[in-house]
């Protein structure tokens, strides 16, 4: 929060005001705005619709902020770098409103602008809020892009994205699929649950939700996958808490169901936490075998064993290493399964995690694409003979995905490509994708994250 914005005494923070406080946070010290948000929530326990409207801001600001800033650096005489962090994000978040939210009257959304003000600084900081405000309103119908700008800062303003994130797109998919990335991006994600086979059916847990007033459907892409129509927020509900579904997008789902393991096998997950893939490995093995679940971070490994316990999965076992270093710790072929779900840059999932636009650079792709490479140099050598080596990311660059699993073939040739399970996948490009080995899955694909699979066999 900023400074003394939790502690004061009088009227208790509301959804603008805990906005205000977590963009502020998070354009100061790069903090994670959805960590912070939550917490935020979890401590000034707003009204539903206050907390609602606090997240829209927040990932609706976010989203949108070089558009933003864009139009509202033409009001701000000084320039918006020149105000203190507080004001900048009270305006942006402010704009956004009279921008995007045709629900919240304009008029009001200054009004409260200023109040806040008022109530956070002084009169003169007040004034300018509503001054910068007032002539946004009068300007609203003025503010466009200007004519004949090229397709990179075209869609870039347009669509909310950093021009080297678009002018990447462009370059491989054509303007009108990376128009589609950047606006699929900035919609809300959606909710999908993944059905626990070992507690019931996809269709049983439909049934005990829509009792509990949470209406679902089928997923489209994974088959132990239901997309959440209403009901609201799921983590804490009981058939959660109980261990008969857990939360996962449905292009992550698809994932366990490439690995295809079976009761008995033994099976290493190499950069498991949280461990949503570990468990439902587990899960597929109907809780026979073992899933050997390694991450870096100590602290990340109590997440999977929390997953695990909640699920009621006893074929799971921790272990803290270097997935580098994985090697080291297991003999040679050793393991009839492998799930390497790389390290990456995240850009599938911006939908998800609006920071992401702006705390990613270009550069920050080929050295995590390094990282990759090391990670599977290491990893290959503890897999059987025969053995399926599933390699994933959640982003949509080459240099991490396919161009990362062509290398590697080409450097062991003990290994190749092999098709996805059959029926996995639903008809169209995607299942002629996993009958060649290796699927990318972007955003708008079917609504879900942007994401890399691919399937290797180790040849006897």
């Amino acid at each position: 929060m900023t400074k003394g914005s939790m502690n004061r005494p009088g009227k208790k923070p509301g959804a603008r005001e805990a906005a205000m406080d977590v963009l502020t946070r998070v354009d100061q010290d790069q903090a994670y705005s959805n960590l912070l948000l939550n917490q935020t929530l979890e401590k000034l326990k707003l009204e539903r619709h206050e907390a609602a409207l606090a997240t829209e801001l927040v990932y609706g600001t976010i989203q949108r902020l070089n558009t933003i800033d864009y139009f509202l650096g033409r009001f701000a005489a000084k320039g918006l770098e020149r105000l203190q962090p507080w004001v900048r994000s009270l305006l942006r978040l402010s704009f956004y409103q009279i921008r995007y939210l045709d629900r919240i009257p304009p008029h009001a959304a200054v009004n409260e602008a200023v109040e806040l003000a008022k109530r956070r600084g002084h009169a003169g900081v007040a004034g300018l809020v509503n001054g910068i405000l007032r002539n946004v309103l009068r300007e609203k119908a003025r503010l466009t892009l200007p004519e004949g700008l090229p397709p990179v800062q075209k869609i870039a303003l347009e669509e909310s994205h950093p021009e080297w994130m678009v002018k990447r797109w462009l370059a491989r998919y054509g303007e009108e699929e990376a128009r589609a990335i950047c606006r699929t991006n900035n919609e809300p994600p959606k909710v999908s649950l993944r059905v626990n086979p070992l507690k019931g059916g996809r269709d049983a847990l439909a049934g005990r939700l829509a009792e509990a007033g949470v209406e679902t459907q089928p997923s489209l892409l994974a088959p132990d996958g239901l997309v959440a129509v209403s009901g609201g927020r799921l983590g804490g509900h009981p058939l959660f808490t109980a261990g008969e579904f857990s939360i996962q997008d449905e292009s992550s789902m698809l994932v366990a169901r490439v690995v295809a393991p079976a009761a008995g096998m033994r099976v290493l997950d190499c950069c498991a936490a949280p461990g949503g893939k570990t468990a439902h490995m587990a899960e597929l093995m109907e809780g026979k075998g073992e899933v050997v679940a390694a991450d870096l971070h100590e602290h990340k490994e109590a997440l999977i064993r929390d997953q695990a316990n909640r699920l009621g999965l006893r074929n799971i076992r921790t272990v803290v290493s270097d997935a580098r270093k994985l090697d080291e710790k297991f003999p040679a072929a050793s393991f009839d399964r492998i799930l390497l779900d790389a390290p990456c840059s995240g850009l599938g999932v911006i939908g998800r995690k609006p920071d992401l636009k702006w705390t990613k650079t270009e550069g920050d792709i080929a050295e995590i694409a390094g990282l990759q490479r090391s990670i599977l140099q290491a990893v290959h050598k503890l897999l059987k003979p025969g053995g399926i080596l599933v390699y994933s990311t959640c982003t949509t660059e080459p240099e991490e995905n396919a161009e990362q699993v062509q290398r590697f073939l080409a450097e062991e040739p003990g290994f190749v490509l092999e098709p996805f399970p059959e029926g996995l996948l639903p008809e169209g490009v995607a299942r002629e994708a996993g009958a060649a080995g290796m699927l990318q899955l972007l955003p708008q694909d079917y609504g879900s994250d942007g994401f890399f699979i691919a399937r290797l066999r180790r040849q006897e």
